[in-house]
């Protein structure tokens, strides 16, 4: 045991002569184990970034979303003038409902009008005609003291609204939103709620799985339907075209997980009863895309680690070449070791040592720095990105997360470590097979 730790003494005197050369060996070790935590505390970053943007949407939710088919945006000139319909139908709302009994909510999303004014104010958003349901399917808070839809407001076909955060940032800037009326197509409605500031539903999938409710206006389903009706006019050059479509969206909520992608194939299944021909409506499951997301992640991670351990291989075959150097600086000190009666393990044992503690300090080191730049990446970028200077060249609406994971500095940190002691063996083999009468003759 005593001389176990004479040999681990002298394998890291041997390293304290040599500070620098054992900081530049180590390199390799450091910048490899940072990478590989870095690279991942990115990518699970983003991934849960992503999976709460899906989740807003509710992992229980099947969307069904009216589209415009691409041969609807184009008319001739005489086509021009003409109402065409597409997308989803009340026939399509009466028939789920009727068929999925066991779902928990079914909820339509009727399009109303597209713009919101306020005295002399005005801006573009989109007004839905929707029922109370919606607050529980799409998770919408509320600022205090407002309210949502209720089934009197359905019943009565009040024109009361709840806005979104956006519309009443930019329409009541220094004012109270609550009591007053806005005109949405010049139709007065009086806000009764305002909804608390939400991310975009999907994050940077937005576009596809879903909308940015802080600039959204929520009315009566039955307000929507008698005074917006269901046609859109678009007037343009002294001609008009006119599009009706009689829902914008249908959400079905499953009761339990395990109850999504049934629900979905059923929802598919009654909608082509009533579409059989055209393709004017969109599925979309925000519990199969969070399960892409996670396997699309898995193989990030698998690629991250894959590029970062090539930093570890360098690493090694640093060390190797360096200990294969220091065996050769040390011939006389390996032959005098053996003539006092050291033997052939006690060498081996005492090169390794010596790899090891590089590896291992190197490792420490890497850590250090990829839990530092980790966690300054996702403090300082943001910042960074929000810089004039720095918005005016380049797109600065990505988003960034950066998450530390247990499992990349443990599996970084052992990896290196045998990388160390693998590419250590060689030069220690050496080094314990020089003779011992050569080896002192050596000068």
């Amino acid at each position: 045991m005593t001389f176990l730790l004479e040999i681990i003494r002298l394998g890291l005197k041997n390293l304290r002569l040599h500070l620098l050369r054992s900081v530049l060996t180590s390199l390799g070790i450091i910048l490899g184990v940072a990478a590989v935590i870095i690279m991942v505390s990115i990518g699970e970053g983003n991934k849960q970034a992503a999976m709460r943007a899906i989740q807003a949407l509710g992992a229980t939710n099947v969307i069904v979303r009216s589209i415009k088919p691409p041969e609807v945006g184009s008319f001739t000139a005489e086509e021009r003038g003409l109402v065409v319909t597409y997308g989803l139908l009340q026939s399509d709302l009466r028939r789920i409902q009727h068929y999925l009994t066991d779902a928990a909510y079914v909820v339509p999303l009727k399009a109303a009008g597209g713009e919101i004014s306020y005295q002399s104010q005005r801006l573009t958003s989109q007004t839905f005609g929707t029922t109370p349901e919606l607050r529980e399917v799409a998770n919408l808070r509320l600022e205090p003291r407002g309210r949502y839809l209720t089934q009197e407001d359905l019943r009565a076909a009040t024109a009361v609204a709840v806005i979104g955060a956006d519309v009443a940032r930019q329409l009541f800037r220094l004012q109270d939103p609550l009591g007053a009326v806005i005109r949405i197509d010049q139709q007065p409605y009086r806000v009764i709620g305002v909804l608390k500031p939400i991310g975009l539903a999907g994050g940077a999938s937005s576009p596809l799985v879903g909308r940015d409710w802080n600039q959204d206006v929520h009315i009566p389903l039955t307000s929507a339907s008698s005074q917006f009706g269901d046609v859109v006019i678009k007037r343009a050059s002294g001609s008009f075209s006119g599009e009706r479509v009689e829902l914008a969206e249908i959400y079905v909520t499953a009761r339990t997980t395990d109850m999504v992608m049934q629900t979905s194939k059923r929802v598919e299944r009654l909608l082509q009863i009533g579409h059989p021909d055209s393709i004017d409506y969109k599925v979309i499951v925000p519990w199969e895309l969070l399960e892409q997301v996670k396997k699309t992640q898995m193989v990030w991670n698998i690629v991250f680690i894959a590029v970062a351990a090539i930093s570890l291989l360098v690493g090694g075959i640093g060390i190797m070449n360096i200990m294969l150097a220091s065996v050769t600086e040390r011939i006389r000190e390996i032959g005098i070791r053996r003539a006092l009666g050291a033997t052939r393990k006690h060498i081996v044992a005492q090169f390794l040592v010596e790899t090891g503690s590089l590896t291992m300090v190197g490792g420490l080191m890497g850590i250090l720095l990829g839990v530092g730049v980790s966690i300054g990446l996702d403090r300082v970028l943001p910042w960074f990105l929000n810089l004039e200077v720095v918005r005016q060249y380049f797109e600065t609406t990505v988003i960034f997360e950066t998450q530390l994971t247990t499992w990349s500095i443990v599996l970084s940190f052992l990896v290196a470590s045998i990388v160390g002691l693998v590419f250590g063996i060689y030069p220690a083999i050496v080094a314990s097979r020089q003779d011992p009468i050569e080896a002192l003759r050596h000068d």
